[in-house]
C-alpha cells in the first residue's frame, strides 16, 4: 500500500502543479457543492493561471540565471552548493515517504483544527503541502524515524495556519483580498519575521518617515517610477553587473534582452495573477459557504497560494531589487561560510517577499532591506542543511547533475522554519518535543491575539 501511494505521489508530481491543481480543484469544488461545470471551469482556469504565472516567472529566471552565473564568475568566488529551485524541491518532497501521506494528513489536521477553533484558515492550497513534506523528510533523515518526520510535517502545517491567521488582516487590507490568508510555506515564515523588523524600522528616526511606495515613487519620478520602466532599469543594472561591457557588441545584446524581459515581467505578471484569481474566487466562495454552514457564526479565512499577490507592484519591484542584492550577498558572505550559489530560486523571490511587503505597507525600501537581511541569513541555513537536503534528494530518486555533489534550495533551504525544525531534529527527541509544543502552542497564542483583536474591533464599532 505504501508503495502505491509513493508511486501515485511521484506520478502526480511528474504532472506538475498546472495539471494536478485543475484535477484537485475540480474534485474539491464538487465536494464543496459546486456544479460540475462551475468546478471544472474554475479548475481549468486555475491551471491556466498557474501556467501563465510560471511562464512569466520562468522568463525572469531564464534571463536572470546567466547574469547571476556570470556575476559569480567575475568575482571569482567558488560556491559549490547548487540551488536546484522549488520545482526540484517539490519533486524531492513529494517523492519522499512523507510526501505520500502529506495531502490526507494536512486536510485531516486542518479540519480538526477548524473544528476545535484553533485556526480560522481553511487551506485549499493543496499543491504547497510539499513544503511540509520537505520538513518532514529532512527531519526523518536526521532522526532516522518516519514517525518523527510525520510529526514534524504536522507541526509545520500547524505553524503555517497560525501565521496565516495572524497575518490575514494585514494581507486582506493591503492586497484587497477579503477573507483570504496565505498559509504558504515560502511566504509565511518570512512574513512572521517581518513583524518585529517593521517595529524596529518604525523606531528609526528619519527612516520611519520615508515613503517609498510605488505610488510615491511614480509621483516623484514620473515615467521612471512606472513599474515596467523600473523593470527595464533594473534589467539594465543586473545585466551590467553580470555581463559587464568588455565586449560592447555582444554584451549589449544580453543586457538589453534582459532589460526588456524584466520590463515584460513587471507588465505581464499582474495580468496572469488576475487569471488565477478568476478561477480561485468560485472555489473560495464555495469553501467559505461550506465551513460557515458547518460552523455558523464563526469567522473563517480561505488559505491560498501567495501567487495571488506576486503581481502587486511593490512585490515585483522589491523582488527585482533583491535579485542582484542576493547575488552580492552570496558572494560577500562566502568568506564567512556561505557555499550556496542562488540560481533557479532567484525567480521565486516574489513569493518570499509577498507577505513581507504587506507588513511593510508597500514600502519598497523597507521590504528590500528586510528581505536582504533575512535572505542573507538564510544562505547560511541553506549551506547548513545542504548535505541532508542532498541525502533526501538522492533517496527520493533525484538525479544529481554533472558536477553536482551537494544541492540545496533558496526557497525551503534558507527558510527560517527549516532552520528551526532542522535544529530541533539535531537535538534529538528533547528537541522534537520542544518543537511539537511550540508549534501547536503557536495556535493557542495566535487564537488569543485574534480574540483580543476581535474584542477591540467590536468596541470600536459600538463606539461609532
Amino acid at each position: 500500500m505504501a508503495d502505491f501511494f509513493i508511486g501515485l505521489s511521484g506520478y502526480l508530481n511528474d504532472l506538475g502543479a498546472s495539471v494536478v491543481l485543475p484535477i484537485l480543484i475540480t474534485i474539491f469544488g464538487l465536494i464543496l457543492g459546486l456544479p460540475f461545470k462551475k468546478a471544472f471551469k474554475a479548475g481549468v482556469t486555475i491551471g491556466i493561471g498557474f501556467i501563465g504565472i510560471n511562464l512569466v516567472i520562468g522568463l525572469m529566471g531564464q534571463q536572470v540565471s546567466p547574469a547571476a552565473q556570470a556575476m559569480a564568475g567575475r568575482f571569482g568566488v567558488g560556491l559549490d552548493v547548487v540551488d536546484v529551485g522549488w520545482p526540484s524541491s517539490a519533486a524531492i518532497a513529494f517523492g519522499s515517504t512523507i510526501g505520500a501521506a502529506i495531502i490526507p494528513l494536512a486536510l485531516a489536521l486542518n479540519m480538526i483544527l477548524l473544528f476545535t477553533g484553533l485556526t480560522r484558515t481553511f487551506n485549499i492550497d493543496l499543491w504547497n503541502f510539499w513544503h511540509s513534506a520537505m520538513i518532514g523528510a529532512l527531519v526523518g533523515v536526521i532522526t532516522h524515524s518516519f514517525w518523527w518526520g510525520l510529526v514534524a510535517a504536522a507541526c509545520h502545517m500547524a505553524v503555517m495556519l497560525a501565521i496565516a491567521d495572524l497575518t490575514a488582516p494585514i494581507v486582506q487590507k493591503y492586497f484587497g483580498l477579503p477573507d483570504i490568508s496565505f498559509p504558504h510555506g515560502t511566504s509565511a515564515p518570512y512574513g512572521l519575521l517581518a513583524i518585529p523588523l517593521n517595529a524596529l524600522f518604525d523606531r528609526i528616526p528619519g527612516f520611519n518617515k520615508l515613503d517609498a511606495t510605488p505610488q510615491a515613487i511614480q509621483k516623484r519620478f514620473g515615467i521612471f517610477g512606472e513599474t515596467l520602466v523600473m523593470g527595464l532599469i533594473l534589467g539594465l543594472l543586473i545585466g551590467l553587473l553580470g555581463f559587464g561591457f568588455a565586449h560592447p557588441a555582444e554584451d549589449s545584446k544580453k543586457i538589453l534582452t534582459l532589460a526588456i524581459s524584466l520590463a515584460a515581467v513587471m507588465f505581464l505578471l499582474p495580468r496572469m495573477v488576475s487569471v488565477l484569481m478568476e478561477g480561485l474566487m468560485p472555489i473560495s466562495e464555495a469553501a467559505r459557504d461550506f465551513v460557515q454552514k458547518r460552523f455558523p457564526g464563526r469567522t473563517f479565512y480561505i488559505g491560498l497560494d501567495s501567487a495571488v499577490a506576486v503581481g502587486q507592484p511593490s512585490v515585483i519591484a522589491t523582488s527585482l531589487l533583491l535579485v542582484p542584492i542576493t547575488l552580492f550577498l552570496a558572494v560577500g558572505l562566502a568568506p564567512l561560510g556561505n557555499r550556496v550559489l542562488p540560481l533557479v530560486d532567484l525567480a521565486t523571490i516574489p513569493f518570499i517577499v509577498a507577505i513581507m511587503v504587506a507588513i511593510f505597507r508597500g514600502n519598497i525600501v523597507r521590504s528590500t532591506i528586510g528581505g536582504a537581511v533575512l535572505i542573507g541569513l538564510g544562505l547560511f541555513v541553506s549551506t547548513w542543511i545542504a548535505p541532508v537536503f542532498t541525502e533526501v534528494a538522492v533517496a527520493s530518486g533525484f538525479s544529481l547533475g554533472k558536477g553536482q555533489h551537494t544541492i540545496s534550495s533558496l526557497v525551503d533551504g534558507s527558510n527560517p522554519l527549516t532552520a528551526f525544525y532542522f535544529a530541533a531534529a539535531k537535538a534529538g527527541v528533547p528537541g522534537m518535543i520542544v518543537a511539537l509544543v511550540l508549534s501547536f502552542g503557536s495556535l493557542f497564542a495566535v487564537r488569543t491575539v485574534m480574540n483580543r483583536r476581535d474584542r477591540e474591533q467590536t468596541k470600536q464599532e459600538v463606539a461609532q
